[in-house]
């Protein structure tokens, strides 16, 4: 039957969409130049996780409504972020007996910016968004850029929020533009 086949292709289509729009979005210079997010591997890997795990909570709340659809598909765009940490890694040398170690230390460190982003978003205190990104992105005592970080991606936040359904669902995804926060300050 050639139905689940064309499904699984469209599926991924749009994973390889939604996931080229975070890795595109992430890998924007101002970001580096002038949030100061460090321009490292550390650095690009934090500001994948936390578009990632904005479009995650986007299609989660999709999800709450009894909709599947949003689960499978956020299991599905987690799953090709997975592959892409493995592929690199490889790609930078790591050798085959390493990477599962290297994989489960990226996966605690996913889940602990995830969940320490999430209660933050939610906390009443607006510093405390600026405080968990601090921590996790920026070095130790240069933390200036969270304050303009938290800002674009709360920005981001909403308009994923008022993006439809059809178009995550068919892989389009917009975010802000982060030149427009560069100059925020406390």
């Amino acid at each position: 039957m050639i139905l689940p086949q064309f499904l699984r292709s469209s599926q991924a289509r749009t994973i390889h969409a939604l996931y080229g729009a975070i890795v595109a979005q992430a890998r924007s210079k101002i970001f580096y130049a002038d949030f100061g997010v460090p321009d490292t591997v550390e650095g690009r890997f934090d500001l994948i996780v936390l578009h990632l795990v904005l479009v995650l909570s986007r299609l989660g709340r999709e999800a709450e409504t009894g909709q599947r659809r949003g689960q499978t598909l956020g299991q599905n765009l987690f799953d090709e972020f997975c592959r892409d940490l493995d592929g690199n890694l490889r790609e930078m040398g790591t050798g085959d007996l390493a990477v599962p170690k290297r994989m489960r230390a990226f996966a605690e460190a996913f889940y602990g910016r995830q969940s320490a982003y999430l209660a933050a978003l939610a906390a009443p205190e607006p510093r405390a968004f600026e405080n968990a990104l601090a921590r996790n992105i920026f070095p130790v005592g240069d933390t200036a850029g969270s304050v303009p970080l938290a800002a674009y991606a709360r920005a981001a936040e909403r308009q994923l929020d008022a993006q439809s359904d059809a178009a995550l669902f068919s892989g389009d995804v917009v975010f802000p533009d982060p030149e427009a926060f560069a100059h925020v300050c406390n």
